[in-house]
């Protein structure tokens, strides 16, 4: 039996592997116990989204709130205080940080609409989340950007390469194609909802399809998926 070449993190990882991920990966007893206390929760989420009386004031804040959050692990901080004065166009001169939170949520606004009206998830759609957060025009990053993941911070191991993505527009294309079938498809990927969130927020970030931006795409795609699947935002957006 031959021994298996170890991964080189310094190349591209082309040979990042399709999905489904192995079976016995995925349905183990503990992953399934996870899954029945997340889907139980957001159906609790749900019942208690009915009774209020004026549903849009919830969407408002949970939308700006996550788009607060995300944008801060990318270190993008901003206040409360700027981020409501926005929304409530008190701020016409809005710039920096509080501007790019904006720009998230727009993009899972827009990203929800797109759901609501062509029903699924697709290449394009990803494309158009990360033109909007990063307002540019350029979709999957050609081979020549040479993309990376470095090690943050100052320490003997900053700056490192921890991870190299998948390079090519060819190969990264056929990665993309084969997550949105996985997400889309659940005859043939019959996971659970809330596993195939956590599997294709892995799948998507590990091939890093954009040249910037690919984290707070890819946790954009969380709650669009949640919706396409009939959760919790489905119902505020009605």
């Amino acid at each position: 039996m031959s021994k298996k070449t170890p991964y080189d993190r310094n190349q591209p990882y082309n040979e990042l592997p399709l999905l489904p991920p192995p079976y016995e990966k995925v349905i183990t007893v503990e992953i399934l116990q996870a899954a029945i206390g997340a889907n139980k929760a957001l159906a609790e989420l749900k019942g208690l989204a009915k009774t209020l009386p004026n549903q849009s004031m919830l969407v408002n804040t949970i939308s700006l709130r996550e788009a607060k959050a995300s944008t801060e692990i990318e270190n993008i901080f901003t206040t409360d205080d700027e981020l409501y004065k926005a929304l409530s166009g008190e701020d016409d001169g809005l710039k920096g940080n509080a501007k790019e939170v904006l720009r998230y949520r727009q993009a899972l606004l827009s990203g929800f609409n797109n759901i609501r009206t062509k029903g699924g998830l697709s290449i394009d759609l990803m494309i158009k989340i990360y033109q909007e957060i990063k307002q540019v025009n350029d979709g999957i990053r050609p081979p020549q950007t040479e993309t990376v993941i470095k090690k943050r911070g100052s320490g003997n191991l900053g700056g490192t390469v921890v991870y190299t993505p998948p390079r090519g527009e060819k190969v990264i294309k056929q990665k993309l194609e084969n997550l949105v079938s996985y997400l889309n498809d659940d005859n043939k990927y019959s996971h659970d909802a809330l596993i195939k969130l956590a599997i294709s927020h892995y799948q998507f970030e590990a091939i890093h399809p954009f040249r910037n931006g690919n984290g707070r795409a890819g946790r954009i795609l969380s709650p669009l998926l949640l919706s396409q699947k009939n959760f919790w935002m489905c119902l505020f957006f009605i």
